[in-house]
């Protein structure tokens, strides 16, 4: 069973300064609710009930949310704010998370690597939590349920432009096992030119401990850094490792227009905003 799941959180979010140089960029908000908060909903939903943050030094605001704040508590109870405190509360009790800190921003593999003495001997998720998903059953439940039958690390994947895919860590696949679950033969981060395919991998993961084992032994890849996709590879080499093609529409919520088009997908599919959101589009006057 796949119960835990490592978000990486450390990173300055250079995509979205000013901003970032004060507040995490994961606590960039979508309506009322801070993005890192999405991706939350998403691991709980999908069974996940212990979340591993990988945090540095200026993210205290995300450990903080998701902390008991009794002066506010005790406020909104005596003000009869009932739906409100059960919200507030409900955030600290929501699943078990835990934090880690990355000292040294060395790339998102040695991120993953700091959760290695949390996460054991076991399967586990990777959320990144730029990437925020609408889709009618989890992602992340999506690629447990691949993981179930193949019993080897699952990463997500979609489509991109070929001109995108020099953004991306691209996937070379081996064969098709379902409609839309793939073996992998291999991946590339970034590629320069000459892609294997235009199959991207997007922010979510099954990875298993001999994946941590071999981020151990990584050294620095594409950009300087410690490559997630250059221990999956050498693992794919040794053994299997499978492409999903999820159900669902992706946001990039590390860039501004990934993050826009996020606030009016998510507050579209809010019922209680939906309309009043259309009555201000309609008054809007190019």
């Amino acid at each position: 069973m796949i119960k835990k799941a490592v978000i990486p959180a450390a990173g300055f979010g250079t995509r979205m300064l000013p901003f970032t140089k004060a507040v995490p960029k994961e606590m960039i908000t979508l309506v009322d609710r801070p993005a890192i908060d999405y991706a939350i909903d998403e691991a709980v939903a999908a069974g996940i009930d212990e979340i591993i943050l990988i945090t540095s030094k200026s993210k205290n605001l995300i450990e903080d949310y998701y902390d008991r704040y009794y002066e506010l508590e005790n406020a909104l109870e005596k003000s009869g704010k009932t739906e409100l405190l059960s919200e507030v509360v409900g955030l600290a009790e929501k699943c078990k998370i835990v934090s880690v800190r990355q000292k040294e921003q060395l790339g998102l593999g040695h991120a993953v690597y700091c959760a290695a003495d949390l996460v054991g001997d076991e399967p586990f998720a990777v959320i990144l939590p730029d990437d925020l998903f609408l889709s009618k059953k989890p992602v992340l439940a999506q690629l447990k349920e691949a993981y179930e039958k193949v019993k080897s690390p699952v990463l997500a994947i979609q489509e991109v432009p070929e001109s995108e895919t020099s953004k991306y860590g691209i996937v070379d696949i081996k064969n098709n096992t379902e409609v839309n679950l793939f073996g992998l033969k291999s991946m590339v981060e970034k590629p320069k030119e000459n892609p294997p395919s235009n199959y991207a991998i997007v922010g979510r993961y099954i990875l298993t401990p001999d994946i941590l084992k071999e981020l151990g032994n990584t050294g620095s890849g594409a950009l300087g850094e410690i490559q997630l996709t250059d221990a999956i590879n050498r693992v794919a080499k040794s053994g299997e490792v499978f492409g999903l093609v999820y159900e669902g529409k992706r946001f990039d919520c590390g860039s501004k227009q990934g993050y826009l088009e996020a606030v009016v997908n998510f507050t579209m599919a809010r019922e209680d905003l939906r309309d009043d959101f259309l009555n201000v589009i309609k008054k809007i006057k190019m």
